[in-house]
């Protein structure tokens, strides 16, 4: 008799699924807190930051929601809702705050080029658009974390601003925009790889690339069981560990379901792919300095809000226009077409049906995105920068984001554009899914996610003088305290060089 070998058990404490910003950033703290944690790192690709996390599939906007108008929506009263922009907004300061420690600290070693300081604009034109955003200037304004924020319905202001987008333009019809010189381009690709490359050389840590983990079940003991295949040997093997992070993107849907938590009941995704046009000519390039953001047709995912955006790339300077929707079955930019079908299931049926027929709108948009031509999407570019030429422009493939459905007690099933932490009763496992703003509020989301899972540490003396130590404005709001956020703003700046 033929005796198989036996499949290698491996125990940990921590085991992060999926090699992007989320599991980076919440590695970085963990080991930062409880530096005797062993953790184990999968990722099914062969680098880090491949899908959404990568400068060519994320906005890379750092979010501050200086400039991004559906976060800003304007209520049946005529009244702008700024709630979420000042939520964001203090995210975006958190995370710098954290950067800032581990640069401070020589903990990490990250190129200038990781952070630039980029304006943030929004533009519109149309009565109806203007009056909105006079509105949204003047309610964001009366909260200092948009002090500085200048607006102008002056077209020779806004040449000077913008001249590519004012060049060719009707006179005649009113224009107007909102600028942020504080405003940055965080490039998250390079940043999470800089943190894994730190997080691989600590002692009790393992990073497998090109290893899928496959299954997920509680044991007895309370410990996770994980399954994991190494794509390139066709190895199995077993971990046990105490806490799972579950930071895989658009994969985070599928593993969810596998751990048949009870909180993981009723959640779906509602996959949007989309698309960029990138600038060819280097004197087209030159000419513009700002993230340029307008409003969102009726109907489209946030991810979609067109913009004109300066991106630091790789160390050189970028145009990107975009991004244009589109629509596949795939949960992950390199997954597959079963993805969506996949991830049906008698649990989440209602809730999915149900945001279907609430999201007609949506399921209209994206077909006629999908259908567009060469030329619709170029009419779109120069309905923001009217002189520009075909010639000088080229179509990219964006990455893959998974829209979250959640049950919903009165509709039955929601659509939600934000990201949710799913975490099991007991602590033990969390699952990120969701898209924007997702990787600049990176941190935030980690720190929520310490006190859902690590009750019995995030109070103690010990983590929380590290964590004050780490990021000074910790359980204090920079929402409400001016002269704490001046102080937290200039010292991040003079770190981060911005």
């Amino acid at each position: 008799m033929i005796r198989r070998n036996k499949t290698p058990e491996i125990e940990t404490d921590v085991i992060l699924i999926g090699a992007g910003i989320m599991s980076a950033t919440l590695g970085m703290l963990l080991k930062q807190l409880e530096p005797n944690l062993n953790i184990q790192i999968f990722e099914r690709l062969d680098t880090a930051a491949a899908e959404s996390s990568d400068a060519w599939n994320n906005a890379g906007t750092g979010h501050s929601a200086f400039c991004e108008l559906n976060y800003t929506p304007e209520q049946p009263d005529g009244t702008v809702d700024t709630k979420k922009a000042v939520v964001i907004a203090e995210a975006f300061e958190t995370s710098k705050q954290f950067w800032a420690y581990l640069i401070e600290n020589n903990i990490l070693s990250l190129p200038d080029s990781f952070i630039e300081r980029i304006p943030h604009m929004s533009f519109v034109w149309g009565h109806d658009n203007v009056n909105f955003l006079r509105k949204r200037y003047e309610a964001l304004t009366t909260c200092h974390l948009f002090k500085g924020m200048e607006y102008t319905e002056d077209p020779a202001l806004l040449q000077d601003w913008i001249p590519l987008m004012m060049e060719g333009r009707n006179n005649s019809e009113p224009v107007a925009a909102t600028r942020m010189d504080i405003g940055t381009d965080v490039n998250f690709g390079e940043l999470t790889r800089c943190m894994f490359n730190h997080l691989k050389d600590q002692e009790g840590v393992t990073m497998h690339f090109a290893h899928e983990v496959r299954n997920l079940k509680k044991e007895e003991s309370g410990k996770w069981r994980v399954k994991v295949k190494d794509l390139k040997t066709g190895e199995k093997r077993r971990i046990h560990a105490r806490f799972v992070f579950i930071g895989a993107g658009g994969g985070s849907q599928y593993l969810l379901e596998k751990s048949d938590i009870p909180e993981s009941k009723g959640f779906g995704g509602f996959p949007v792919s989309g698309q960029w046009l990138k600038c060819l000519n280097p004197e087209v390039i030159e000419r513009h300095q700002a993230k340029v953001y307008g409003k969102a047709s009726v109907g489209s995912p946030p991810m979609s809000v067109p913009h004109l955006d300066t991106r630091m790339i790789n160390g050189k300077k970028e145009l990107l226009f975009g991004p244009y929707a589109g629509f596949s079955t795939k949960f992950l930019k390199k997954g597959s077409f079963l993805d969506l079908p996949l991830s049906i299931k008698p649990t989440n049926l209602r809730p999915m049906l149900a945001a279907g027929i609430k999201n007609i709108g949506l399921t209209k948009y994206l077909v006629d995105q999908v259908m567009q031509s060469p030329e619709d999407r170029f009419a779109a570019l120069q309905a923001y920068f009217p002189k520009a030429q075909p010639e000088d422009w080229k179509l990219e493939i964006a990455g893959q984001r998974v829209q979250v459905i959640k049950k919903d007690p009165k509709h039955g099933g929601v659509l939600e554009f934000g990201t949710e932490v799913v975490t099991a009763s007991d602590g033990s496992l969390a699952a990120l899914l969701g898209a924007s703003p997702g990787a600049s509020t990176a941190v935030s989301i980690m720190l929520d996610l310490l006190k859902r899972c690590f009750i019995n540490k995030v109070d103690s003396v010990e983590w929380q003088t590290k964590l004050k130590q780490m990021i000074p404005s910790y359980g204090q709001s920079l929402g409400k305290d001016a002269r704490l956020l001046e102080q937290v703003r200039s010292h991040t700046s003079q770190v981060l060089n911005l």
